[in-house]
């Protein structure tokens, strides 16, 4: 949070989408609490307004987001990526990344009825290429499966 003051300041717009829902929202006010930033936005002034926030996710446009740290890949760089086992073997393509209380799934679209959920960690992820949008996995046996 160091570079708080720098990033969420008053005037500041920010997206918001939950489903198809979309909106902008413009930073008002923002302050550190514990280990997380409480910000209030113009327009919303009372529980009601904030609940209808709820569930969304909040977003910066590309030229204003902070660049990721290494091995770090926001949502939607991934989504389309081709997935490969460790023998260059197609898995599948990425359809979204999740964030879960687990950490980061990866849905991938194998072809069958419903994508696959694949953990986005090692030891299960064992190469990211950027350049060439893909990911090797080296899945325990049955996972593709499920």
């Amino acid at each position: 949070m160091t570079d708080f003051p720098d990033r969420f300041v008053a005037g500041l717009t920010l997206s918001w989408r939950r489903g198809e829902a979309e909106r902008e929202l413009t930073v008002a006010s923002a302050r550190v609490h514990g280990a997380r930033v409480r910000l209030a936005f113009e327009g919303i002034e009372d529980a009601e307004s904030a609940r209808e926030l709820s569930g969304g996710d909040l977003w910066v446009s590309e030229a204003e987001a902070v660049p990721p740290p290494e091995d770090f890949y926001y949502s939607h760089q991934v989504e389309g990526w081709r997935c490969e086992d460790t023998v260059g073997r197609v898995l599948g393509r990425v359809s979204k990344l999740e964030r879960t209380a687990g950490g980061g799934m990866l849905s991938i679209d194998t072809g069958g009825v419903e994508p696959v959920s694949v953990p986005f960690t090692r030891p299960i992820v064992v190469g990211v290429d950027a350049a060439n949008r893909r990911i090797v996995l080296d899945p325990p046996e049955g996972l593709m499966e499920l």
